[in-house]
């Protein structure tokens, strides 16, 4: 028979009570980086998306491209244009992958009205930003945005450069 108590107990290695959480990147499905170049954003919306299944099985494997894409608004709804959804060679034989067609975005009908209101306006435009996942759905977050001007884009590099730069000097000053 064996004995119970401390002598016989395993200590459990003590965890740390706050770690700081890093933003969580596999929900990530796809970025567009051009955007964020192109364009100022005012401010961003999360939308739905109406996808077969076949979209959603090459999703998980991240054969997509957002770079081309933009949102449109017809009668009310809103549309993804652009976003091409490449087909796994495995996809179903019934069916024929189209990688360009028009995918309707699903929000709120207040949320489209303001955003109507708001495209309508001189200058502004609706862009995809991301895909991600969320509670087991794909999301894409959309963003109000301004084009920006030649120079902006110039100060933009110049900025990127200048943090680069820097933080080569320090990785070198560390070593």
């Amino acid at each position: 028979m064996k004995a119970f108590g401390p002598a016989t107990c395993q200590r459990r290695p003590l965890l740390p009570i706050a770690m700081a959480k890093k933003p969580d990147t596999s929900a990530r499905i796809a970025d567009n980086k051009k955007a964020a170049f192109d364009y100022f954003f005012e401010e961003r919306f999360e939308a739905g998306l109406v996808l077969e299944g076949w979209e959603v099985k090459s999703l998980r494997e991240g054969k997509v491209q957002l770079t081309d894409g933009y949102v449109v608004v017809r009668n009310g709804e809103i549309f993804i244009i652009g976003l091409q959804i490449h087909p796994l060679n495995t996809a179903s034989t019934h069916i024929s992958p189209d990688k360009v067609r028009t995918r309707k975005l699903l929000m709120h009908k207040a949320e489209i009205k303001r955003l109507i209101g708001k495209v309508d306006q001189k200058g502004y435009t609706l862009v995809p930003i991301n895909l991600h996942w969320k509670a087991g759905k794909i999301k894409c977050d959309i963003a109000l945005a301004k084009g920006k001007a030649e120079h902006d884009k110039r100060d933009t590099i110049k900025d990127r450069e200048g943090k680069r730069e820097v933080e080569r000097a320090m990785k070198v000053h560390h070593r």
